[in-house]
């Protein structure tokens, strides 16, 4: 199993950056396919970003395409969304997600969710 929490939202105003991590237990970390997503008021959790287990693949939605970056350590056990030029309308809580069979862009895909952390970008 693979216990998940993230930390580094906060509010910012738009055009600005933030850093999420996603600090992970677990001995198969490094097996795991790794996905943030991302949930507004009132909306479907969407797919933001995901890794390979290796950190090799990475794939985005078009909308953060160019402004977020997914990274991992394996010997850390941490998996990063580093994002820039943010706009209020990627306000949202973000949740990490792992899977040990791969990436996917369905939540239902991914066995394990962290609790999400907020992000809300002012205009």
């Amino acid at each position: 199993q693979v216990q998940l929490v993230e930390s580094g939202g906060g509010l910012v105003q738009a055009g600005g950056s933030l850093s999420l991590s996603c600090a992970a237990s677990g001995r198969t970390f490094s097996s795991y396919a790794m996905g943030w997503f991302r949930q507004a008021p009132g909306k479907e959790r969407v797919f933001v970003a995901g890794i390979s287990w290796s950190g090799g693949s990475t794939y985005y939605a078009d909308s953060v395409k160019g402004r977020f970056t997914i990274s991992r350590d394996n010997a850390k056990k941490t998996v990063s969304l580093q994002m820039i030029s943010l706009k209020p309308e990627d306000t949202a809580v973000y949740y990490c997600a792992a899977d040990p069979t791969g990436i996917y862009y369905a939540p239902k895909g991914y066995d394990y969710w962290g609790q999400g952390t907020q992000v809300t970008v002012s205009s």
